[in-house]
């Protein structure tokens, strides 16, 4: 899935898609939760805990064998996805709705009407959610270790959850139509504009901590990829070795996955069509204690107006792009681009952080950039004055 140089150059300089847009919150932070869906719900919604697992395995038993088409053009087939949510029993507030952004590449939630505060706006089934814990029960140990093994060495350890996420998608892929999870697989996109799509000489042109966080992104997918997956015995060949196919699951798991209160890595059909917001994120997601996924509003929400969540720390806008592949121009401070070559103590105890180097949008700056900054220049020219500097911050003389 890898971009060719001129399109990635125009990736990041002319076409990153931008998720969040500016909003206002309301004032009134007074929100009581409503009762839960209860109203039209779809066939499958009305359905036991039972009927639904059945209902998913029995999809097994249709006769599919038709294979997805992973290249970046291949079209969202969202009409069918939104059939099978529907059929499946999720269930979805009578304002929510699906649409695609003005470039045709993105497709998000939003709704068409205003929705009160606490609303339930979106129910997902346990059953239809792919979750980490559930793929390391799914899959025999034994058959799992030499492949483990292999993630451990390269100490991706940290991304265990989310590697046993990507064999699962695997699995699925291989079943073709005959996936219970086929529409919502075949409804997601194939073309990114994040680090992981993009070529070293595209790294070497962004900003400094981008292109670091770049790199880390890169490095991760390789770690990841073909050396381990084709040790794992139930996979077919041509599933193990074909790396374009390894690379796309590679940005499904890592653009779609959320981690849950229980610590479980989990990707939510439908769910993970919310975009991200910046301050102010119109969705509250949350689960019950069978594990099934509910959305509720935040706030008054007006009509036509996004549903989104938060993807992460809206300070750290390089982080949004590297992971997620967009800018977004709603935040209210950015890590400051200025990365010392080298982290002493001194600097530690100045406060230097990456994630409190800011610079706000009102034009303040985080007191840690003048102290970081002043440090180096004093370390360069007046060595006498980056003692008293040090001394004056330990007495907490400002």
């Amino acid at each position: 899935m890898k971009s060719n140089t001129m399109i990635c150059l125009l990736v990041v300089f002319a076409h990153v898609t931008t998720k969040a847009s500016a909003f206002t919150r309301p004032t009134d932070n007074t929100i009581t939760h409503q009762p839960l869906l209860t109203s039209s719900p779809s066939p499958a919604s009305t359905s036991t805990t039972t009927s639904r697992t059945t209902a998913v395995q029995s999809a097994v038993d249709r006769g599919y064998d038709t294979p997805i088409n992973i290249s970046e053009l291949a079209p969202r087939d969202i009409p069918t996805f939104e059939e099978w949510s529907y059929n499946y029993g999720i269930q979805r507030h009578a304002s929510h709705q699906l649409t695609y952004s003005e470039d045709g590449w993105d497709v998000y939630a939003m709704t068409c009407d205003a929705i009160p505060g606490g609303t339930p706006v979106l129910c997902v089934p346990q059953e239809l959610i792919l979750s980490a814990n559930k793929a390391m029960e799914e899959f025999p140990k034994e058959s799992m270790r030499a492949a483990e093994k292999i993630v451990y060495s390269v100490n991706a350890d940290s991304e265990i959850r989310y590697w046993y996420l990507m064999v699962k998608l695997l699995v699925e892929l291989e079943k073709g139509e005959q996936s219970a999870w086929f529409p919502w697989l075949n409804s997601l996109p194939r073309y990114y504009t994040n680090a992981a799509s993009m070529t070293p000489f595209c790294c070497l042109c962004l900003p400094s901590l981008m292109r670091k966080l770049a790199v880390k992104e890169r490095g991760n997918m390789s770690r990841l990829s073909v050396s381990s997956i084709k040790l794992i015995p139930f996979l077919n060949d041509d599933t193990k070795y074909d790396t374009d196919l390894v690379d796309w699951v590679y940005q499904i798991v890592y653009t779609r996955a959320v981690e849950s209160p229980d610590g479980d890595m989990k990707i939510v059909p439908m769910g993970d069509m919310f975009n991200h917001a910046g301050e102010y994120p119109e969705i509250e997601p949350s689960y019950d204690e069978e594990g099934n996924y509910y959305a509720y509003t935040s706030y008054d929400i007006p009509p036509n107006s996004p549903l989104r969540i938060s993807y992460g720390d809206p300070t750290n806008p390089s982080f949004l792009f590297a992971r997620y592949g967009f800018l977004d121009d709603t935040t209210p401070a950015t890590f400051c681009k200025l990365i010392p070559p080298h982290i002493n103590k001194d600097m530690e105890e100045l406060g230097y952080s990456q994630n409190r180097m800011l610079f706000y949008r009102t034009g303040d700056v985080s007191d840690e950039v003048w102290d970081i900054l002043l440090y180096q220049h004093l370390s360069s020219t007046k060595i006498g004055d980056k003692r008293m500097l040090m001394t004056s911050h330990r007495e907490g003389d400002y």
